[in-house]
Parts: C-alpha cells; structure tokens; sequence
C-alpha cells in the first residue's frame, strides 16, 4: 500500500521537529498506526499504537473512565480525548511522553452501536498543551467511514502542526 500523501508531510515534519506520535483506535482497527507506518522513516517518530476495540479495553489499557462508558458508551467526544491522552502517557520513552496523540471512536456500522448511527466518529487529540476532541459524521460502508476517520484524524495532527493553511 503506498502512503498517503498528508501522512508522509506528517512524518516529514514531526522529524524536522524531533517529535514522536502516538495512536489509539478504535474502530479504525490499526489503519491510522499502518497510515503512519508506511511512510519510509516513520520509525523515527512513531512510537506505537494500542487497538482497543473492545470497550473494556479502553478502560484497561488506555485509562479512560469506566464511569464515563458504562453512562455514555464508546462513541463519545470525552471517551476519545481521553483514549488519546492515555496513549500519550502509556507511550512514553525513557520517561517522556510521546509529543503527540491521535485517537479514534465511532460506529462503522452497518449497525448502530451506543445508540449512534454508523458514520458518527469522534477523534481525539492531545499533546503537552492540553487535549480535544472532535465529530466526524462519514458517509458510505464501513471501508469508506473507517478510511474518513484516518483521513480526518491525519488532517487533525497536521493541522496542529501548522501543515494547513487556516482558512
């Protein structure tokens, strides 16, 4: 698979920045850690990725409030902040956390799940200066919604790294 375009400036300027990212998905199932991965010289900055796509998980491996899914479930704007603050931690290298952290939640459908409507994704993002989560609503099967969700998610990073004009 050839790499994205977004993914390889991404990767260009986390080195230039000396910077290291990290993922946690959910239901993009490895797709934004294996978008990252394909760029030649993503070793470099690319620290890992936890796949916690059962929701137990989230909680175990990610740190994310068991209270907050057993009320609101996976598909939240909280729940994907948290999963990417909790990779940034658990992502830590010889004691300093990765720079940066990406995150995904949401229902690829064909059926509903948390009471969502498949296409309904949230991201999340978080890095030394504090952490957010955005909506996504995508549109098509479960390729198309979990291939928008890289997309999205990689266009988040790069817009925090300034590699977007604003407009």
């Amino acid at each position: 698979m050839s790499p994205r375009p977004l993914a390889e400036r991404i990767v260009a300027e986390l080195a230039r920045r000396d910077e290291r990212v990290a993922v946690a998905e959910s239901l993009t199932g490895g797709l934004l850690a294996s978008a990252l991965v394909d760029v030649p010289g993503a070793s470099e900055v690319f620290s890992g990725g936890v796949v916690a796509y059962a929701t137990g998980l989230k909680t175990s491996l990610l740190g994310v409030d068991a209270e907050l899914l057993e009320a609101r479930g996976a598909v939240d704007p909280e729940v994907a902040r948290q999963m990417a603050v909790g990779v940034r931690e658990r992502a830590a290298l010889d004691g300093r956390p990765a720079d940066r952290a990406l995150a995904t939640t949401g229902v690829a459908g064909p059926d509903p799940q948390d009471g969502q409507p498949p296409g309904t994704v949230w991201l999340g993002y978080a890095d030394a200066r504090g952490s957010e989560a955005r909506p996504l609503q995508a549109a098509g099967g479960r390729e198309a919604i979990r291939a928008a969700a890289v997309d999205a998610v990689l266009a988040l990073l790069a817009e925090q790294l300034g590699l977007l004009a604003e407009g």
